[in-house]
């Protein structure tokens, strides 16, 4: 009978602790809770953290997030303005603001998630339909800083003046979704594009010209080096035969000194006395007939000739 009771006893406190672990229920700081009984919200949002209470069985605690929440959309081909392909990327921060009508409009974040992927592309598409691709890349009209003046003058020319610019984009984007979530019980925090680029093709066509374009700067950089180089060359070897030619006249001057100064203490030496004088004579004679003479050569000369008496014989033959 003791057993019995004890039995008894275990089975009541075990369903006395289902009933009251099933009416109760812990709210965290970061948390909000609405009760639903059979599916359909009774009550205010419990948002203050503590033990809290419902009917057992009967009434059912839906927790949300308190904090920031995270959106990242997948990369969507969209076409500008201006008829050009871009790849654009985007993320976003919200929070649920008012959970009752959160879980009456979305019931739980996969379907808030998939709200804001119709809300935001849609709006992130229609904006930038509605502008050309300049107006995505830049944020303001500012001059450009290029540490090359040659490629800033040749390869940019004159940039086109935007009239919105990224920022302005992005924020009528925000704007216009923040505007459109009010009614869902969630609010956009912030919205940013996390990268904007070509399509593959486009993309490579891009890449394509300006490696054209930069083949055309090095192929005229190495001209005008080649040019540079050559008028250093040009300079070197006028620079060059001037030194030689210097070199050369200073060199004949003194040559000619040497040998007027040789001339003149030859004579000097050979004008004192006759035999000295004819010696003079018979050596430069001789000079002459070596540099003038060939074995092969013929002269016809007149025997009275000065340059012919060295020729004769001691009889005048």
């Amino acid at each position: 009978m003791k057993n019995k009771s004890m039995i008894i006893g275990s089975v009541l406190f075990f369903l006395l602790l289902i009933v009251v672990s099933s009416a109760t229920f812990v709210v965290t700081e970061t948390e909000q809770v609405i009760i639903t009984q059979f599916g359909k919200p009774v009550g205010d949002p419990v948002m203050t953290p503590g033990i809290k209470f419902k009917l057992p069985f009967i009434q059912t605690a839906n927790f949300f997030e308190k904090r920031f929440l995270e959106w990242d959309g997948d990369p969507n081909q969209v076409p500008t303005k201006d008829k050009r392909f871009i790849w654009v990327n985007t993320y976003a921060r919200w929070r649920i603001t008012d959970p009752l009508l959160f879980f009456q409009r979305l019931r739980d974040e996969r379907g808030a998630q998939s709200r804001l992927d119709d809300i935001l592309d849609g709006e992130t598409r229609t904006a930038i339909a509605n502008h050309n691709l300049v107006e995505l890349v830049r944020t303001s009209n500012r001059d450009l800083v290029v540490a090359d003046e040659n490629i800033q003058n040749e390869e940019m020319g004159v940039l086109d003046t935007i009239k919105y610019g990224r920022e302005k984009i992005r924020e009528e984007i925000f704007k216009t979704s923040a505007e459109r979530t009010v009614d869902l019980g969630i609010e956009i925090l912030d919205f940013r594009f996390k990268r904007i680029n070509y399509v593959k093709e486009v993309r490579e066509k891009v890449f394509d010209r300006m490696i054209t374009e930069r083949k055309r700067i090095a192929d005229k950089y190495r001209s005008e080096g080649q040019g540079e180089a050559s008028r250093i060359l040009g300079e070197k070897e006028r620079e060059l035969k001037r030194i030689t030619s210097e070199a050369f006249k200073t060199a004949q001057e003194i040559k000619g000194k040497a040998d007027a100064e040789a001339t003149k203490i030859y004579a000097s030496a050979y004008n004192t006395n006759n035999d000295s004088r004819d010696f003079y004579k018979f050596l430069k004679t001789m000079e002459t007939y070596e540099t003038t003479f060939d074995t092969k050569d013929w002269l016809i000369l007149s025997s009275k000739s000065d340059f012919f008496r060295y020729l004769k014989d001691q009889n005048g033959r």
